[in-house]
């Protein structure tokens, strides 16, 4: 409810969950309170996905395809405006350490020749989470899994057929080429 209307009401969540409003202000005190419960939660759920993922141990291309499998299933799961929950300093700083662990790992993957290494400055970091919410709420269709091997193919392969300044016509031919 929240991800869809984020200024939902207690009484509003309670009754979609079937429970009194009473029963959920006997678990959080206030709005705010279920709101930081939520977003420490996906914050967990952020965290087990990177441990289970093993950015540091796993092959490049496996550790990016379980880590892709594994984010777009808690995006399914808690799909909740990450910017909300920046504004607490203890959230960012563990938010902080997830980025940094994945952008750990892209230079890893650099570093092995999974990622070229000529691409524009911080474009890999942004652009992975970018695919990775598209899949999330676009592909709802896929499983988290057929989700991911799209991602990834297009992390790796982009979505052009030739390569980026390589020729596409002839020399001396002045039509576009189709």
């Amino acid at each position: 409810m929240l991800a869809a209307d984020p200024g939902a009401s207690i009484a509003s969540i309670a009754a979609a969950a079937g429970v009194d409003r009473r029963t959920v202000y006997r678990r959080f005190a206030s709005r705010e309170d279920l709101l930081a419960a939520i977003h420490q939660s996906r914050l967990a759920a952020i965290e087990n996905a990177i441990t289970d993922a093993r950015l540091r141990e796993a092959p490049v291309a496996v550790a990016l395809h379980r880590y892709v499998e594994n984010i777009i299933t808690v995006n399914r799961t808690w799909p909740v405006d990450l910017s909300l929950m920046l504004t607490d300093d203890a959230v960012r700083t563990r938010r902080d350490r997830s980025v940094h662990e994945v952008d750990t790992f892209l230079r890893r993957a650099t570093d092995e020749g999974l990622l070229r290494p000529d691409g524009p400055e911080g474009w890999a970091g942004p652009l992975l989470p970018e695919l990775i919410q598209l899949a999330a709420r676009r592909q709802t269709h896929l499983s988290a899994a057929q989700a991911a091997d799209v991602v990834v193919s297009t992390y790796l392969n982009g979505l052009g057929r030739a390569r980026v300044g390589a020729r596409t016509a002839p020399r001396g031919r002045d039509r576009a080429v189709t």
